[in-house]
């Protein structure tokens, strides 16, 4: 599959002050080399604990946040080296849809003016054209024309979710980032906006890369699935194969974590020791070794690297 979304060695360091009376200063690793590609209508799944990265990484492909190192291209377009106008046409094929559906939508606007301002800035549709568009989205993410002149405190969390999408869509866009779309939500709503998601792609041919906590959530929408540790992208592998076979130990007990349905099949848990490191202060060798259950001297001092140990599925560890 020819790559649609390209990320290479994508750097974000944020500079803080190691104390309040200190001048020294110190970098926040927020994202720390992170490479991956997208193909046209895949999904991509990120996956990893809160702070690991996920969504500054999708910030910076947005350029929404400039990046310290690396590139991004969107088709043959290097994001980071684009002018004024290009970033404008750029912002139209790639949208985002926010974790939180209750501070992402302006309570001060009505459904009708947050769904269409896109529509008003890019230009692309006015008056009844205007509205008629916003019904027209409202009602391929399951809401009605009623819903017009409401505001945003009048919606469950679900609901609100559902405009965030749709404003997403109203630009037309190509690439569609999910920061965590569900994480608010109810576990039942949850799967609900998943299958519109789902719908939506093949309706519309969309591209997304859906970033998520949990990997139950991910398991059911992505092609493919990205592991994120510390900065860094530790496993990279087919859906399911990475359920099927995980190969680095912070993906092992990620899988571990998730629920059993059946209560006769028992799961051994895999508990981690302590809690991630700071992104201030970033271990020697492998980011993971503090914590990990197989670590070995090896890993105290060299870092591994990402590379291919089957067709398609990629790990950064020292057992393989």
């Amino acid at each position: 599959m020819e790559p649609f979304l390209v990320v290479k060695d994508l750097k974000k360091y944020f500079p803080v002050r190691k104390g309040f009376w200190s001048g020294e200063r110190a970098e926040v690793r927020a994202v720390d080399g992170v490479s991956f590609a997208i193909g046209q209508r895949e999904t991509l799944g990120l996956v990893g604990e809160s702070g690991c990265g996920k969504s500054t990484t999708a910030r910076l492909i947005l350029r929404l946040l400039e990046p310290t190192t690396g590139e991004v291209y969107f088709g043959k377009t290097a994001v980071f080296k684009a002018n004024k106008e290009e970033m404008r046409q750029l912002r139209r094929k790639m949208q985002i849809v926010f974790q939180d559906p209750y501070s992402s939508l302006d309570p001060r606007m009505s459904v009708k003016e947050i769904v269409g301002e896109g529509l008003a800035i890019h230009r692309l549709a006015r008056g009844k054209e205007k509205t008629e568009r916003v019904v027209e989205l409202l009602e391929m993410v399951g809401l009605g024309p009623e819903h017009l002149g409401r505001y945003p405190h009048e919606f469950s969390g679900g609901q609100r979710q559902r405009i965030g999408i749709a404003r997403a869509l109203a630009v037309g866009p190509e690439l569609l980032i999910a920061d965590e779309p569900v994480s608010a939500l109810d576990v039942s709503i949850q799967a609900q906006v998943i299958n519109l998601f789902e719908d939506l792609q093949k309706e519309l041919g969309l591209t997304y890369l859906f970033i998520a906590h949990d990997l139950r959530v991910v398991k059911h929408i992505s092609d493919r699935v990205a592991v994120m540790y510390l900065g860094q992208i530790v496993e990279l592998a087919e859906s399911d194969e990475l359920y099927r076979n995980p190969l680095h130990p912070y993906t092992q007990a990620l899988l571990s974590a998730i629920p059993v349905t059946d209560p006769k099949t028992k799961r051994q848990r895999i508990i981690l020791e302590g809690d991630p490191p700071s992104p201030i202060q970033v271990p020697a060798g492998c980011r993971f070794h503090p914590r990990c259950p197989k670590r070995f001297d090896r890993c105290d001092t060299e870092a591994p690297v990402l590379r291919e140990v089957s067709p398609g599925h990629w790990v950064s560890c020292h057992l393989y």
